[in-house]
């Protein structure tokens, strides 16, 4: 299985030479439609005289090209004159359209039969940019860009602080959010059905028969919120314990969340190089005159290799991603086993170094194998929606989109802990999957435990911080500024990027837990405790199957 980087090296050789020689040289000022240059001023110099009755006729030279179609409209710059069509038979044919972005001010010439350039196209440029800088100096952005990127340098101590209170105060924390999982919904469908009562836009546009039906549904879901913390609440003590401890162990290793945005980094990097000939791909083509219910209109006609290099490009990008993620994943589990395994006394030393040269070196290929699996995963799913979209009727179908959608998070499930086994072990992908099969066929409970109690547990923690700092950011706005309406949108964006930002540290300490999960059924199936902490909390546990049958025979690769 290749990585990604070789499909980024296929991407580059299957490139069109033009693409290379438009980066190397300057775009020409101006090119026609058809992708040939505009013939040549007319010379000044006499023409030569006509030849004598007895000099020999010279022959017509061939261009080699077929002949242009005097019945089909084409395009040109003159409208006098019409441009043949490119030859599509031979690499010449690849070339860079600078007209593409001029598409819209080109229209069909019934006199010509071409599509001509429009003399008006190069006023409504200007005005069009003069909207966009003066729409940038308003106050409302101005604050906007301000409230975010203060909202950008904040977030990184709230991160930091959110994991020493849940490493020191885990309890403290959830029961302390746990109100406010059902307050702040309550809080927000009320003001939000008060306010647009009040408002006469609001009541008008959105009649009081549909803020009913709104009210009424949040006020479902919230109860819905409510019955899932009483029927589990046996377990978030459990819960809270195995926070605390999975935070013990991020603290320990915080180069993490220096490695991982600079991972991130990388990869929008490597994707530079592909976005920048995608654009340039688009370029390559014609702008044709089309014929439909006897009006002809102007349209843009790409080469025919640009939609396969389209989803060339589009499938490597969306590997790269996944292969992107579960490298991350690696680089934690296998940073995470090292402090595990580790002795009290003796940290270890270049766990995140070593993490990182086995996940790009003996380790690639099962990431980027199980980055291809889900990848496809995600595609079939992703039609497996459209379909339910379309509301496809009969049994049948149900019934597969529901065996489907379960198989499909079968795998998801096995690949997530068979990164994490393969970290821990070092082996292959398929050797590590097995090993996990026959992990969770004995622990299956207890991983899905792990899965999902304490991924919503924390999803609600961050939901609740963010939202307290919205309002914050809401009410200094409305003491400072006279943004007016404009300030419920900037809260708003501040409540979005905290949330991105804490659901990265979200994401991480969830790939800790399920780490220190799979280190401690290691360390339990070989009869041994490294560390006594752990044990103490998992080991409370449900499970499955009582069986204990060895599952690790070989050194770990720690």
């Amino acid at each position: 299985m290749l990585p990604p980087s070789f499909s980024l090296l296929l991407l580059l050789l299957l490139s069109p030479p033009s693409l290379f020689l438009s980066l190397a040289k300057p775009w020409p000022a101006r090119r026609s439609p058809t992708g040939h240059p505009p013939p040549p001023p007319p010379s000044t110099t006499p023409p030569p005289p006509p030849p004598s009755p007895s000099s020999p006729r010279p022959r017509p030279r061939r261009t080699g090209g077929p002949s242009p179609n005097p019945t089909r409209p084409s395009t040109s710059r003159s409208p006098t004159t019409t441009a043949p069509a490119p030859s599509r038979t031979s690499p010449s044919s690849f070339h860079r359209n600078a007209d593409y972005s001029d598409l819209s001010s080109y229209s069909y010439n019934s006199t010509s039969s071409s599509c001509v350039d429009s003399s008006t196209a190069s006023l409504a440029r200007p005005r069009h940019a003069l909207y966009v800088s003066s729409s940038l100096s308003s106050s409302a952005l101005t604050d906007l860009i301000w409230v975010l990127v203060i909202t950008l340098i904040l977030s990184v101590p709230i991160c930091f602080s959110l994991l020493l209170l849940l490493k020191h105060y885990a309890k403290q924390v959830v029961y302390a959010s746990l109100p406010f999982f059902v307050l702040l919904p309550v809080f927000l469908n009320v003001y939000w059905f008060v306010a647009c009562t009040v408002s006469s836009s609001c009541s008008d546009d959105f009649p009081l028969v549909y803020r009913i039906l709104v009210l009424v549904f949040v006020f479902l879901v919230v109860a819905v919120i409510v019955w899932i913390f009483v029927a589990n609440w046996h377990r978030i003590e459990l819960t809270v314990r195995i926070i605390r401890v999975a935070s013990d162990a991020l603290s320990r290793n915080l180069a993490l969340f220096w490695v991982l945005p600079c991972m991130t980094l990388g990869l929008l990097i490597y994707y530079a190089p592909i976005i920048v000939f995608l654009v340039l791909a688009r370029q390559n083509g014609d702008i044709v005159a089309t014929e439909s219910d006897g009006e002809y209109t102007c349209e843009w006609k790409q080469d025919s290799w640009v939609p396969a290099y389209f989803a060339l490009a589009i499938l490597t990008m969306l590997w790269s991603l996944t292969v992107a993620i579960e490298a991350q994943v690696y680089v934690i589990s296998g940073t995470i086993a090292q402090w595990y395994f580790s002795k009290e006394d003796t940290p270890p030393r270049k766990s995140i170094r070593s993490s990182l040269r086995n996940a790009f070196g003996p380790s690639s290929g099962t990431i980027c194998l199980s980055g291809l699996l889900i990848c496809v995963v995600r595609m079939v799913r992703t039609i497996v929606d459209g379909a339910k979209r379309e509301d496809a009727p009969g049994f049948v179908n149900i019934v597969l989109r529901c065996c489907v959608n379960a198989f499909l998070w079968a795998i998801e499930f096995l690949n997530k802990f068979t990164i994490t086994f393969a970290a821990i072990t070092g082996e292959a992908y398929c050797t590590s999957a097995r090993m996990t099969y026959e992990l969770l066929k004995r622990n299956l409970l207890s991983a899905v435990f792990v899965e999902t109690i304490s991924t919503r547990l924390l999803a609600g923690i961050v939901f609740v911080f963010s939202a307290i700092y919205a309002v914050v950011v809401w009410a200094i706005l409305e003491g400072v500024s006279d943004l007016g309406v404009d300030s419920y949108l900037v809260a708003v964006l501040a409540w979005v990027l905290l949330i991105v930002v804490l659901g990265f540290f979200i994401h991480v300490l969830d790939d800790v837990i399920d780490t220190v999960y799979v280190c401690y059924a290691v360390d339990r199936d070989r009869g041994e405790v490294c560390k006594q902490d752990v044990h103490e909390v998992y080991v409370h546990l449900p499970l499955s199957r009582n069986s204990r049958s060895s599952l690790v025979s070989r050194n770990l690769a720690v």
